[in-house]
């Protein structure tokens, strides 16, 4: 793993173009070796787009392993490149929703694209914050995630097994909250709710934690530009009348914005993730 780490930190180097055109090949190579994610990634097409064809699948399915082998190398710069570089290379819009909460505490709910890396080291350097993360199974690539995603000051990574209370600890310290609660995290603490029509385990946490500080919340999500042209970081409005009354609805709501802006890029949404793993009771499983 540091070998490959050593080579990820040459990578960094090359021009954003050279990066994304290797990136292009990785992914190719990845799509035919790849056996079980590119079934995986299949599936979830074929659930969320039944009335795709089989031409338009693949097409997609092509693109999506491109743009995540890109975002994979791309990501080099942000884990190391200069913060003038980073800047030119995620260029952000819509600052002024954050402005106009003023003081408010503010949760931003970031949906899995495959840019979501690149986003958080660029959030990080003009908003002090703390992001939720899920713990790898290998100790030194852990341990090195957690180091370069907090390389710009302010910046406070909590790990999921440290619960609600870490995060209001960082409220209580300032800091804003980055949340991605758009993968299949189990039935704990999730409802079912649709996602393009299927029933999706999806965790209540947006609207429980906005109730509970009285946050506001600002979806941002993250596009990649062609070969070179780096990526676009878009911030929306903060949501009206949320949370609601039910969670559940609210659940909802959150799924139908995603839904949205994964029709505007469905090549990359990450559908390398088993999204519909959980499944209710009684009801057979996809993978």
């Amino acid at each position: 793993m540091r070998l490959v780490i050593a080579f990820l930190w040459l990578l960094h180097f090359l021009p954003l173009a050279v990066l994304a055109r290797i990136g292009s090949f990785a992914g190719d190579a990845l799509r035919l070796l790849g056996t079980e994610r590119r079934r995986v990634a299949r599936t979830n097409l074929r659930l969320c787009f039944p009335e795709w064809d089989e031409a338009r699948c693949q097409a997609v399915l092509k693109a999506h392993f491109r743009a995540v082998a890109r975002s994979m190398l791309e990501a080099t710069i942000a884990w190391w490149g200069s913060e003038a570089r980073l800047r030119r290379m995620v260029r952000i819009e819509g600052e002024e929703h954050v402005r106009a909460i003023g003081e408010r505490r503010v949760i931003f709910l970031v949906p899995h694209f495959v840019g979501i890396e690149l986003e958080g080291l660029r959030m990080s350097m003009d908003y002090r914050g703390m992001a939720v993360y899920s713990h790898q199974k290998n100790r030194v690539f852990d341990e090195f995630l957690v180091q370069v995603r907090s390389r710009f000051p302010g910046t406070r990574m909590v790990a999921r097994q440290e619960g609600v209370k870490a995060i209001l600890r960082g409220f209580k310290d300032g800091l804003g909250l980055q949340l991605s609660p758009d993968l299949d995290l189990g039935a704990r603490d999730a409802v079912f709710v649709p996602f393009f029509g299927v029933p999706a385990a999806t965790v209540t946490a947006l609207s429980r934690l906005s109730r509970l500080t009285g946050a506001a919340v600002i979806p941002v999500v993250v596009r990649q530009l062609p070969g070179g042209e780096g990526y676009i970081l878009t911030m929306y409005p903060a949501w009206d009348d949320y949370p609601g009354a039910d969670p559940e609805a609210d659940t909802r709501r959150m799924n139908a914005f995603i839904e949205a802006r994964v029709l505007e890029m469905p090549e990359q949404y990450y559908w390398l993730h088993k999204r519909f793993k959980t499944r209710p009771e009684g009801e057979e499983g996809f993978y």
